[in-house]
Protein backbone atom coordinates (compact mmCIF):
# COMPACT_ATOMS: atom_id res chain seq x y z
CA UNK A 1 0.00 0.00 0.00
CA UNK A 2 0.96 3.27 -0.97
CA UNK A 3 0.28 6.49 1.21
CA UNK A 4 1.47 10.20 0.90
CA UNK A 5 0.57 12.17 3.67
CA UNK A 6 0.68 16.08 3.17
CA UNK A 7 1.41 18.53 5.73
CA UNK A 8 2.65 21.75 6.91
CA UNK A 9 5.24 20.47 9.34
CA UNK A 10 6.89 17.36 9.81
CA UNK A 11 9.74 16.70 12.78
CA UNK A 12 13.09 17.97 12.65
CA UNK A 13 12.50 19.85 9.17
CA UNK A 14 10.37 22.59 10.14
CA UNK A 15 7.98 22.22 13.68
CA UNK A 16 5.84 24.76 15.39
CA UNK A 17 3.71 22.37 16.81
CA UNK A 18 2.47 18.80 17.89
CA UNK A 19 1.82 18.31 14.50
CA UNK A 20 5.79 18.11 13.18
CA UNK A 21 6.02 15.27 15.61
CA UNK A 22 3.43 13.11 14.81
CA UNK A 23 4.16 13.67 10.86
CA UNK A 24 7.88 12.72 11.04
CA UNK A 25 6.91 9.30 13.43
CA UNK A 26 3.65 7.94 12.01
CA UNK A 27 5.09 7.14 7.82
CA UNK A 28 8.45 5.58 10.05
CA UNK A 29 6.12 3.47 11.99
CA UNK A 30 4.15 2.60 8.63
CA UNK A 31 7.14 1.70 6.67
CA UNK A 32 7.91 -0.56 9.15
CA UNK A 33 4.80 -2.12 8.67
CA UNK A 34 5.11 -2.69 5.16
CA UNK A 35 3.51 0.49 4.13
CA UNK A 36 4.89 2.81 1.86
CA UNK A 37 4.46 5.99 3.57
CA UNK A 38 5.92 9.22 2.12
CA UNK A 39 5.94 12.95 3.33
CA UNK A 40 5.30 15.93 1.16
CA UNK A 41 5.69 19.10 2.54
CA UNK A 42 6.63 22.79 1.64
CA UNK A 43 10.59 23.80 1.48
CA UNK A 44 10.87 26.54 4.14
CA UNK A 45 14.37 28.04 4.37
CA UNK A 46 15.04 25.62 7.24
CA UNK A 47 18.65 23.84 8.53
CA UNK A 48 17.10 20.39 7.83
CA UNK A 49 16.62 21.55 4.46
CA UNK A 50 20.06 23.70 3.79
CA UNK A 51 21.95 20.85 5.31
CA UNK A 52 20.70 17.76 3.28
CA UNK A 53 20.94 16.63 -0.16
CA UNK A 54 18.04 17.00 -1.86
CA UNK A 55 17.25 15.55 -6.09
CA UNK A 56 14.70 16.99 -8.29
CA UNK A 57 12.37 14.63 -9.11
CA UNK A 58 9.51 16.67 -10.98
CA UNK A 59 9.07 20.15 -12.33
CA UNK A 60 6.28 22.09 -13.57
CA UNK A 61 3.93 25.06 -13.06
CA UNK A 62 0.58 25.60 -12.05
CA UNK A 63 -1.85 28.63 -11.44
CA UNK A 64 -3.56 30.28 -8.35
CA UNK A 65 -6.31 32.63 -10.12
CA UNK A 66 -4.38 34.57 -12.84
CA UNK A 67 -1.00 33.98 -11.07
CA UNK A 68 1.29 31.11 -12.67
CA UNK A 69 4.22 29.83 -10.65
CA UNK A 70 6.85 27.33 -11.36
CA UNK A 71 7.67 24.38 -8.62
CA UNK A 72 9.72 21.69 -8.01
CA UNK A 73 9.32 18.72 -6.11
CA UNK A 74 12.73 17.26 -3.88
CA UNK A 75 13.69 14.20 -2.74
CA UNK A 76 15.54 13.82 0.23
CA UNK A 77 18.61 11.71 -0.97
CA UNK A 78 19.85 9.83 2.07
CA UNK A 79 16.26 9.01 3.76
CA UNK A 80 17.58 10.20 6.85
CA UNK A 81 14.26 9.98 8.54
CA UNK A 82 13.54 6.17 7.85
CA UNK A 83 10.28 7.85 5.46
CA UNK A 84 10.57 8.99 1.78
CA UNK A 85 10.32 12.94 2.36
CA UNK A 86 9.81 15.12 -0.50
CA UNK A 87 9.60 18.93 -0.38
CA UNK A 88 7.37 21.42 -2.51
CA UNK A 89 9.71 24.49 -3.47
CA UNK A 90 7.86 27.16 -4.54
CA UNK A 91 10.21 30.61 -5.38
CA UNK A 92 8.47 33.61 -2.92
CA UNK A 93 6.10 31.33 -0.93
CA UNK A 94 8.04 29.29 1.82
CA UNK A 95 11.71 30.51 1.03
CA UNK A 96 11.26 32.46 4.70
CA UNK A 97 12.82 31.30 8.18
CA UNK A 98 9.15 30.63 9.53
CA UNK A 99 6.41 28.45 9.07
CA UNK A 100 3.29 30.58 10.24
CA UNK A 101 5.03 33.23 11.71
CA UNK A 102 7.58 36.01 10.28
CA UNK A 103 10.13 35.99 13.18
CA UNK A 104 10.83 39.14 13.01
CA UNK A 105 7.51 40.81 13.08
CA UNK A 106 5.89 38.05 15.19
CA UNK A 107 2.69 38.20 13.08
CA UNK A 108 1.76 35.59 10.22
CA UNK A 109 2.78 35.87 7.06
CA UNK A 110 0.37 38.21 4.63
CA UNK A 111 -0.15 35.93 1.95
CA UNK A 112 -1.19 32.64 4.08
CA UNK A 113 -3.69 31.72 1.43
CA UNK A 114 -2.12 31.84 -1.23
CA UNK A 115 0.73 29.82 0.35
CA UNK A 116 -0.90 26.85 1.19
CA UNK A 117 -3.03 27.08 -1.68
CA UNK A 118 -0.10 27.17 -4.21
CA UNK A 119 1.33 24.14 -2.17
CA UNK A 120 -1.84 21.87 -2.58
CA UNK A 121 -2.28 23.02 -6.02
CA UNK A 122 1.16 21.73 -6.74
CA UNK A 123 1.04 18.61 -4.85
CA UNK A 124 -2.25 17.93 -6.86
CA UNK A 125 -0.32 18.33 -10.04
CA UNK A 126 2.15 16.39 -9.02
CA UNK A 127 0.40 13.38 -7.96
CA UNK A 128 -1.66 13.72 -11.07
CA UNK A 129 1.50 12.85 -13.29
CA UNK A 130 1.96 9.58 -11.38
CA UNK A 131 1.90 6.56 -13.68
CA UNK A 132 0.67 4.47 -10.78
CA UNK A 133 -1.55 6.56 -7.82
CA UNK A 134 -1.08 6.38 -4.22
CA UNK A 135 -3.48 4.36 -2.30
CA UNK A 136 -4.66 6.88 0.13
CA UNK A 137 -3.55 10.77 0.71
CA UNK A 138 -3.49 11.92 3.87
CA UNK A 139 -4.40 15.27 5.07
CA UNK A 140 -3.21 16.83 8.42
CA UNK A 141 -5.45 20.13 9.54
CA UNK A 142 -6.58 22.76 7.71
CA UNK A 143 -3.23 23.79 5.47
CA UNK A 144 -4.00 20.74 3.31
CA UNK A 145 -8.04 20.57 3.95
CA UNK A 146 -8.64 21.86 0.39
CA UNK A 147 -7.08 18.60 -1.21
CA UNK A 148 -9.96 16.45 -0.81
CA UNK A 149 -12.22 19.19 -1.83
CA UNK A 150 -10.25 20.14 -4.92
CA UNK A 151 -10.15 16.61 -5.84
CA UNK A 152 -13.95 15.96 -5.56
CA UNK A 153 -15.06 19.59 -7.20
CA UNK A 154 -12.42 21.01 -9.55
CA UNK A 155 -12.53 19.00 -13.13
CA UNK A 156 -8.76 19.58 -13.44
CA UNK A 157 -8.17 16.52 -10.52
CA UNK A 158 -11.08 14.26 -11.69
CA UNK A 159 -8.83 11.45 -12.52
CA UNK A 160 -7.92 11.20 -8.81
CA UNK A 161 -11.53 11.04 -7.59
CA UNK A 162 -10.92 6.98 -6.69
CA UNK A 163 -8.11 7.59 -4.65
CA UNK A 164 -9.43 7.66 -0.57
CA UNK A 165 -8.54 10.82 1.58
CA UNK A 166 -8.17 10.68 5.07
CA UNK A 167 -7.86 14.19 7.17
CA UNK A 168 -6.58 14.15 10.36
CA UNK A 169 -7.67 17.04 12.61
CA UNK A 170 -4.87 17.62 15.12
CA UNK A 171 -6.23 20.72 16.36
CA UNK A 172 -10.03 22.27 15.51
CA UNK A 173 -9.20 25.40 16.87
CA UNK A 174 -7.69 26.10 13.43
CA UNK A 175 -9.77 26.07 10.89
CA UNK A 176 -8.05 28.11 8.04
CA UNK A 177 -11.17 30.77 7.71
CA UNK A 178 -10.55 33.23 4.35
CA UNK A 179 -12.63 35.67 2.46
CA UNK A 180 -14.81 33.74 0.06
CA UNK A 181 -13.26 35.74 -2.86
CA UNK A 182 -9.96 33.68 -2.59
CA UNK A 183 -11.94 30.80 -4.09
CA UNK A 184 -10.76 32.20 -7.46
CA UNK A 185 -7.39 31.69 -6.54
CA UNK A 186 -8.43 27.98 -7.19
CA UNK A 187 -8.56 26.01 -10.22
CA UNK A 188 -12.17 26.29 -11.66
CA UNK A 189 -14.73 24.75 -9.00
CA UNK A 190 -17.84 23.45 -10.58
CA UNK A 191 -20.39 25.81 -9.38
CA UNK A 192 -22.34 23.20 -7.69
CA UNK A 193 -19.59 22.54 -5.63
CA UNK A 194 -18.87 26.31 -4.05
CA UNK A 195 -21.06 26.23 -1.13
CA UNK A 196 -19.08 23.37 0.28
CA UNK A 197 -16.16 25.79 1.07
CA UNK A 198 -18.25 28.30 2.52
CA UNK A 199 -18.97 27.76 6.59
CA UNK A 200 -20.51 30.99 8.10
CA UNK A 201 -19.97 33.48 4.90
CA UNK A 202 -16.58 32.84 4.69
CA UNK A 203 -14.18 30.51 3.29
CA UNK A 204 -13.34 27.64 5.57
CA UNK A 205 -10.33 24.92 4.77
CA UNK A 206 -11.40 22.67 7.71
CA UNK A 207 -14.99 22.69 6.67
CA UNK A 208 -14.27 22.07 2.91
CA UNK A 209 -12.07 18.91 3.83
CA UNK A 210 -14.40 17.47 6.20
CA UNK A 211 -17.74 17.37 4.16
CA UNK A 212 -15.33 15.88 1.05
CA UNK A 213 -13.24 13.29 2.70
CA UNK A 214 -13.47 10.11 2.68
CA UNK A 215 -12.60 9.63 6.79
CA UNK A 216 -11.90 12.53 9.27
CA UNK A 217 -9.61 11.27 12.28
CA UNK A 218 -8.75 13.22 15.11
CA UNK A 219 -5.59 12.57 17.82
CA UNK A 220 -7.94 10.87 20.58
CA UNK A 221 -11.57 9.22 20.62
CA UNK A 222 -12.38 11.75 24.06
CA UNK A 223 -11.24 14.58 21.72
CA UNK A 224 -13.20 13.49 18.62
CA UNK A 225 -16.82 13.42 20.99
CA UNK A 226 -15.96 16.51 22.52
CA UNK A 227 -15.14 18.77 19.14
CA UNK A 228 -19.01 17.77 18.76
CA UNK A 229 -20.32 19.92 21.43
CA UNK A 230 -16.96 22.43 21.10
CA UNK A 231 -15.26 23.05 17.22
CA UNK A 232 -15.43 26.41 17.44
CA UNK A 233 -18.53 26.82 15.27
CA UNK A 234 -18.16 23.83 13.26
CA UNK A 235 -20.66 21.84 16.17
CA UNK A 236 -23.49 20.81 13.57
CA UNK A 237 -20.71 19.77 10.88
CA UNK A 238 -18.76 17.23 12.92
CA UNK A 239 -22.14 15.75 14.30
CA UNK A 240 -23.55 15.30 10.36
CA UNK A 241 -20.07 14.04 9.34
CA UNK A 242 -19.52 11.61 13.07
CA UNK A 243 -20.45 8.53 11.30
CA UNK A 244 -17.02 8.74 9.08
CA UNK A 245 -14.99 9.63 11.91
CA UNK A 246 -12.75 7.81 14.22
CA UNK A 247 -10.44 8.79 17.13
CA UNK A 248 -6.94 7.30 17.05
CA UNK A 249 -4.59 8.19 19.51
CA UNK A 250 -1.27 9.60 18.88
CA UNK A 251 2.07 7.75 19.74
CA UNK A 252 5.63 9.26 20.29
CA UNK A 253 8.56 8.39 18.84
CA UNK A 254 10.48 5.97 21.26
CA UNK A 255 13.90 5.94 19.11
CA UNK A 256 13.77 9.76 19.87
CA UNK A 257 12.21 9.81 23.64
CA UNK A 258 14.31 7.14 25.41
CA UNK A 259 16.17 8.14 28.60
CA UNK A 260 18.25 5.11 27.80
CA UNK A 261 20.06 6.70 24.79
CA UNK A 262 19.02 10.21 24.74
CA UNK A 263 22.05 12.00 23.78
CA UNK A 264 20.15 15.20 25.16
CA UNK A 265 20.16 14.56 29.17
CA UNK A 266 23.09 14.77 31.32
CA UNK A 267 22.83 11.09 32.53
CA UNK A 268 21.36 8.15 30.32
CA UNK A 269 19.18 5.68 32.87
CA UNK A 270 16.77 2.83 32.44
CA UNK A 271 14.09 1.36 34.71
CA UNK A 272 17.08 -0.65 36.40
CA UNK A 273 18.83 2.75 37.50
CA UNK A 274 15.50 4.90 37.65
CA UNK A 275 15.95 6.36 40.76
CA UNK A 276 19.67 7.02 40.07
CA UNK A 277 19.34 8.37 37.17
CA UNK A 278 16.44 10.79 37.98
CA UNK A 279 18.39 11.83 41.11
CA UNK A 280 20.97 12.99 38.85
CA UNK A 281 19.63 14.74 35.95
CA UNK A 282 17.27 16.19 39.11
CA UNK A 283 20.34 17.83 40.44
CA UNK A 284 21.66 19.22 36.87
CA UNK A 285 17.98 20.56 36.42
CA UNK A 286 17.36 22.47 39.43
CA UNK A 287 21.67 24.03 39.41
CA UNK A 288 20.13 24.96 36.68
CA UNK A 289 17.25 27.30 37.43
CA UNK A 290 19.22 27.74 40.98
CA UNK A 291 16.13 25.59 42.62
CA UNK A 292 16.50 23.26 45.40
CA UNK A 293 16.93 19.25 44.23
CA UNK A 294 15.27 18.14 47.62
CA UNK A 295 11.60 19.55 46.90
CA UNK A 296 9.53 18.16 44.54
CA UNK A 297 10.02 19.46 41.25
CA UNK A 298 7.04 20.46 38.83
CA UNK A 299 7.56 21.35 35.36
CA UNK A 300 5.60 23.09 32.61
CA UNK A 301 7.07 22.76 28.73
CA UNK A 302 4.52 24.57 26.25
CA UNK A 303 3.39 27.38 24.99
CA UNK A 304 2.01 30.26 26.96
CA UNK A 305 -1.69 30.66 26.30
CA UNK A 306 -5.01 29.96 27.63
CA UNK A 307 -5.71 26.89 25.26
CA UNK A 308 -2.14 25.09 27.10
CA UNK A 309 -3.40 26.25 30.57
CA UNK A 310 -0.80 28.75 31.28
CA UNK A 311 -3.01 31.49 32.75
CA UNK A 312 -3.51 29.51 35.32
CA UNK A 313 0.21 28.77 36.27
CA UNK A 314 1.02 32.30 37.82
CA UNK A 315 -1.68 32.89 40.31
CA UNK A 316 -1.62 28.92 41.40
CA UNK A 317 2.28 29.12 41.84
CA UNK A 318 2.13 32.12 43.87
CA UNK A 319 -1.16 31.02 46.31
CA UNK A 320 1.22 27.61 46.47
CA UNK A 321 3.98 29.54 47.57
CA UNK A 322 2.83 32.34 49.64
CA UNK A 323 1.11 29.76 52.12
CA UNK A 324 3.96 28.24 52.59
CA UNK A 325 4.36 25.47 50.70
CA UNK A 326 7.38 24.28 49.64
CA UNK A 327 8.33 23.14 45.73
CA UNK A 328 10.22 23.90 42.85
CA UNK A 329 8.07 25.08 39.58
CA UNK A 330 9.87 25.50 36.39
CA UNK A 331 8.41 27.08 32.98
CA UNK A 332 9.96 26.06 29.46
CA UNK A 333 8.26 28.06 26.52
CA UNK A 334 7.10 31.19 24.87
CA UNK A 335 4.04 32.83 24.06
CA UNK A 336 1.58 35.39 25.47
CA UNK A 337 3.59 38.82 25.84
CA UNK A 338 1.64 39.29 29.14
CA UNK A 339 2.47 36.21 30.67
CA UNK A 340 6.13 36.15 29.85
CA UNK A 341 6.46 39.41 31.50
CA UNK A 342 4.66 37.84 34.71
CA UNK A 343 6.78 34.64 34.60
CA UNK A 344 9.53 37.07 34.47
CA UNK A 345 8.49 39.07 37.34
CA UNK A 346 7.83 35.55 40.03
CA UNK A 347 11.62 34.49 38.71
CA UNK A 348 12.49 37.81 41.41
CA UNK A 349 9.51 37.09 43.81
CA UNK A 350 10.15 33.88 44.12
CA UNK A 351 13.70 33.61 43.97
CA UNK A 352 14.69 29.99 44.40
CA UNK A 353 12.20 28.27 43.90
CA UNK A 354 10.92 29.08 40.06
CA UNK A 355 12.25 29.87 37.24
CA UNK A 356 10.77 30.08 34.03
CA UNK A 357 13.33 30.17 30.10
CA UNK A 358 10.86 31.83 28.17
CA UNK A 359 11.96 29.95 24.62
CA UNK A 360 12.01 26.61 22.74
CA UNK A 361 14.67 24.76 24.17
CA UNK A 362 14.51 21.20 22.89
CA UNK A 363 17.76 20.08 24.68
CA UNK A 364 16.24 21.83 27.47
CA UNK A 365 12.71 20.36 27.36
CA UNK A 366 14.74 16.52 27.34
CA UNK A 367 16.61 17.76 30.60
CA UNK A 368 13.25 19.05 32.09
CA UNK A 369 11.36 15.30 31.46
CA UNK A 370 14.75 13.44 32.71
CA UNK A 371 14.94 15.70 35.68
CA UNK A 372 11.62 16.99 36.86
CA UNK A 373 8.82 14.92 39.32
CA UNK A 374 6.09 16.18 37.90
CA UNK A 375 4.90 17.99 34.46
CA UNK A 376 2.08 20.39 34.84
CA UNK A 377 -0.88 20.04 32.05
CA UNK A 378 -4.11 21.87 32.85
CA UNK A 379 -5.22 22.16 29.33
CA UNK A 380 -8.29 23.95 28.79
CA UNK A 381 -8.03 21.87 25.09
CA UNK A 382 -5.56 19.14 24.39
CA UNK A 383 -6.57 16.90 21.30
CA UNK A 384 -3.86 14.44 22.50
CA UNK A 385 -0.92 15.69 24.29
CA UNK A 386 2.56 14.46 23.53
CA UNK A 387 4.18 15.76 26.08
CA UNK A 388 2.76 13.57 29.06
CA UNK A 389 3.76 10.75 26.99
CA UNK A 390 7.25 11.73 27.13
CA UNK A 391 7.04 12.36 30.66
CA UNK A 392 5.92 9.05 31.60
CA UNK A 393 8.73 7.70 29.26
CA UNK A 394 10.78 9.14 31.48
CA UNK A 395 9.73 8.48 35.17
CA UNK A 396 7.88 11.84 35.55
CA UNK A 397 4.45 11.84 36.63
CA UNK A 398 2.06 13.84 34.80
CA UNK A 399 -0.74 15.99 36.71
CA UNK A 400 -3.59 17.01 34.43
CA UNK A 401 -7.10 18.08 33.16
CA UNK A 402 -9.27 15.28 32.23
CA UNK A 403 -9.42 16.66 28.92
CA UNK A 404 -9.53 15.30 25.38
CA UNK A 405 -6.56 12.57 24.74
CA UNK A 406 -5.14 13.56 28.28
CA UNK A 407 -8.03 11.79 29.41
CA UNK A 408 -7.85 9.06 27.54
CA UNK A 409 -3.89 8.33 28.04
CA UNK A 410 -3.19 9.35 31.86
CA UNK A 411 -5.17 6.97 34.98
CA UNK A 412 -5.23 8.52 38.18
CA UNK A 413 -2.88 7.66 41.12
CA UNK A 414 -6.31 6.39 43.13
CA UNK A 415 -6.92 3.74 40.79
CA UNK A 416 -5.43 0.48 40.22
CA UNK A 417 -2.71 0.43 38.23
CA UNK A 418 -2.68 4.54 38.08
CA UNK A 419 0.05 6.48 37.34
CA UNK A 420 -0.63 9.88 37.28
CA UNK A 421 -2.80 13.01 38.67
CA UNK A 422 -5.98 14.03 37.40
CA UNK A 423 -8.44 17.09 37.82
CA UNK A 424 -11.71 17.77 36.13
CA UNK A 425 -12.48 21.74 36.26
CA UNK A 426 -10.36 24.40 34.52
CA UNK A 427 -9.60 26.39 37.22
CA UNK A 428 -6.91 27.68 39.55
CA UNK A 429 -8.76 25.92 42.37
CA UNK A 430 -8.57 22.48 40.80
CA UNK A 431 -5.16 22.50 39.76
CA UNK A 432 -3.48 23.73 43.25
CA UNK A 433 -5.54 20.78 44.64
CA UNK A 434 -3.94 18.23 42.39
CA UNK A 435 -0.12 19.88 42.74
CA UNK A 436 -0.51 19.50 46.35
CA UNK A 437 -1.09 15.54 45.99
CA UNK A 438 2.30 15.77 44.08
CA UNK A 439 3.82 17.03 46.72
CA UNK A 440 1.90 14.49 49.06
CA UNK A 441 3.31 11.65 46.97
CA UNK A 442 6.80 13.16 46.81
CA UNK A 443 6.91 12.76 50.59
CA UNK A 444 6.29 8.98 50.10
CA UNK A 445 9.19 7.77 48.35
CA UNK A 446 8.44 3.97 48.14
CA UNK A 447 4.94 5.42 46.79
CA UNK A 448 6.76 7.82 44.43
CA UNK A 449 9.34 5.39 43.05
CA UNK A 450 6.64 2.92 42.16
CA UNK A 451 4.32 5.37 39.73
CA UNK A 452 7.75 6.35 38.54
CA UNK A 453 8.42 2.59 37.71
CA UNK A 454 4.19 2.14 36.60
CA UNK A 455 5.11 5.37 33.86
CA UNK A 456 8.43 4.01 32.50
CA UNK A 457 6.93 0.57 32.01
CA UNK A 458 4.12 1.74 29.83
CA UNK A 459 4.02 1.38 25.86
CA UNK A 460 3.13 4.80 24.03
CA UNK A 461 4.93 3.62 20.82
CA UNK A 462 3.87 4.07 17.30
CA UNK A 463 3.49 0.31 16.93
CA UNK A 464 -0.23 0.63 17.91
CA UNK A 465 -1.02 3.28 16.21
CA UNK A 466 0.28 2.78 12.75
CA UNK A 467 -1.69 -0.43 12.74
CA UNK A 468 -4.95 1.38 13.55
CA UNK A 469 -3.98 3.81 10.50
CA UNK A 470 -3.27 0.82 8.00
CA UNK A 471 -6.75 -0.93 9.46
CA UNK A 472 -8.10 2.33 8.07
CA UNK A 473 -6.53 2.63 5.16
CA UNK A 474 -7.19 -0.71 3.78
CA UNK A 475 -11.17 -0.39 4.54
CA UNK A 476 -11.14 2.46 2.43
CA UNK A 477 -9.51 0.20 -0.49
CA UNK A 478 -11.87 -2.68 0.29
Amino acid sequence: MHVIHTSAECYPVAKAGGLADVVGALPKYQNEKGVDSWVVMPAYDVPFIQQHEFELVHKDKAHIGPHWFTFQILREKSNSLGFPLYIVDIPGRFDRPGVYIDPESGFPYWDEFERYASFQVAVLNWISAFAQKPDIIHCHDHHTALIPFMITSCPDYQQLRAIPTVLTIHNGEYHGWYDMGKRFLLPYINENRVGLMEWGGRLNALSAGIRTVWSVTTVSQSYMDELKYSSAGLEGLINAEYQKSLGIINGIDTDVWNPATDPLIAHTYSARDLKKGKALNKEILCNYFNLKPELPTFAFIGRLVREKGADLLPEMISWFLNSGGQANFVVLGTGDPGLQHRFREMSREHLGFFDASLQYNEKLAHQIYAGADFLLMPSRVEPCGLNQMYALRYGTIPVVRAVGGLKDTVIDMSLDNGYGIRFDHYSVEDLLTAVRRGVSVFSDKKQLLNLQKRAVALDFSWYASADKYNQLYHSLNT
